[in-house]
């Protein structure tokens, strides 16, 4: 069994903002797979389906992104998840806005959702999927993540978000390594 979790924030106010990115990413995916986030568990909702045998839940934690972590912590014990199995889609401000970075473990890179996720699976070896929404050093931090999306910005958020489908699929279909290496490379702005 698999868990795919984009992180987010709940609510109208928070889907357009940049800390969204992977709320939208799952979305995107979903509506592709002709799949409905229809059932609620320990704070998140989510949807199942079988790939080649597997079943994989796909995961939007509701507790707001700097909670994450405990939603998904519920859920890996409750479905008896490994740590191994878990692929969390989340913003990234030191990636540029348009492109991706694949990586197997790492840093929360002061990141309160994944800080929250480290904390509650007390491990940062977990697969993720970092969209770029660049480094605004100018500006506040939180004000920046939550803050609404220029359209030009937007559509290089939704560059992303269109390839959704297929590195998921590529995800359940071949080896971690060549998933990184195939995207890492793919997804420079400009690509």
């Amino acid at each position: 069994m698999q868990l795919i979790v984009g992180l987010g924030n709940p609510g109208k106010e928070y889907e357009k903002t940049r800390h969204n990115a992977g709320f939208r990413f799952v979305d995107t995916f979903a509506k592709e797979m002709n799949l409905t986030f229809n059932k609620k568990k320990f704070g998140g909702v989510y949807t199942e389906f079988n790939y080649n045998g597997e079943k994989i839940i796909l995961l939007k934690p509701e507790k707001y992104i700097n909670l994450s972590g405990e939603v998904i912590h519920s859920f890996m014990q409750f479905f008896k998840i490994p740590v191994e199995n878990l692929l969390v889609i989340v913003d990234d401000l030191d990636t540029p806005a348009g492109s991706i970075k694949i990586k197997s473990k790492g840093s929360s890179a002061g990141h309160n959702g994944l800080k929250n996720i480290e904390s509650h699976l007390k491990t940062n070896e977990y697969k993720r999927i970092k969209i770029g929404i660049s480094n605004n050093n100018n500006s506040d931090k939180i004000n920046y993540v939550i803050g609404s999306v220029p359209k030009e910005e937007y559509n290089l958020l939704n560059k992303v978000n269109k390839q959704a489908k297929e590195i998921i699929i590529d995800y359940l279909n071949m080896s971690f390594d060549n998933l990184m290496n195939k995207y890492n490379k793919k997804n420079k702005v400009g690509d």
